[in-house]
């Protein structure tokens, strides 16, 4: 037999029905940012996984799909994680936007160097890329924004149905061009605080030409540093703006993929 079959009947088909759908599920939990960080057991992102395709099964019109060792059954199941993998990936395209600006800011403060351990398990990242990364998590939690983007994964079965769920080029093309649309909304939230930046490093540089007897390094590193972290208190409001629409562009970019 082509089929997995275990020999328990209706329970088994059941069983890898279910299975079937933990593949779209929990391919996008894996290529989310939030849900599939290092620090997130495995355990619990296929408990979640589970949880949710046993309720995509049970709330949802989706045909009845089992595994199969046939290559229809292999291509099938190409076809979910890839479009698991693109609902997530919209994701981690958004959460990069704040790691551009924190280069930028921090390459202008002369603070590049400065690292710290990322609290997701991601390894070291620049102290700002941490702040930046934590101010949009909690942005995108606090709006709903992962309750969106979920709903938009079991929305999914509706428009792809299991064993249908190819993406056209043109869904691909929308996530190239939301990729540049989030190196745009990095350099946006950089911009003010790099003005600012290069404000004072043009008044040091008068400074030092005017008084040569000025000791340049000493003087311009602690002007940047406070002119960047003022400058960071004072735009942070518009920098959090930024990070809104940033996280309301990547839930409707998401949705864009899954409209028939």
């Amino acid at each position: 037999m082509n089929a997995i079959a275990l020999g328990l009947g209706p329970l088994e088909a059941q069983f890898w029905h279910v299975a079937f759908l933990m593949t779209r599920v929990g391919a996008a939990l894996v290529a989310a940012p939030i849900f599939g960080a290092t620090g997130v057991p495995a355990l619990v992102r296929v408990a979640a996984a589970g949880a949710l395709a046993i309720f995509t099964a049970l709330w949802l019109p989706v045909p009845d799909v089992t595994l199969s060792f046939t290559l229809a059954g292999f291509v099938a199941i190409l076809g979910e994680v890839l479009i698991g993998l693109a609902l997530g990936f919209v994701l981690q395209l958004a959460f990069a936007a704040p790691l551009v600006a924190a280069e930028l800011i921090g390459g202008g403060m002369g603070l590049s160097m400065a690292q710290s351990a990322s609290p997701d398990g991601q390894g070291q990242r620049s102290v700002f890329g941490n702040f930046l990364t934590i101010a949009l998590t909690l942005i995108f939690f606090g709006t709903g924004g992962h309750l969106v983007w979920l709903r938009l994964v079991l929305e999914s079965y509706s428009s792809f149905p299991p064993g249908a769920a190819w993406l056209g080029a043109d869904r691909y093309l929308a996530i190239a061009q939301f990729g540049a649309t989030t190196f745009g909304a990095g350099l946006a939230i950089a911009l003010p605080i790099t003005v600012i930046l290069l404000l004072v490093q043009l008044a040091t540089g008068i400074l030092s030409r005017s008084a040569p007897a000025l000791n340049l390094f000493a003087l311009g590193l602690p002007l940047g540093v406070l002119a960047g972290i003022g400058g960071m208190i004072v735009a942070a409001p518009l920098m959090f703006a930024d990070l809104g629409d940033l996280s309301r562009l990547a839930l409707e970019t998401a949705g864009g993929l899954i409209v028939r």
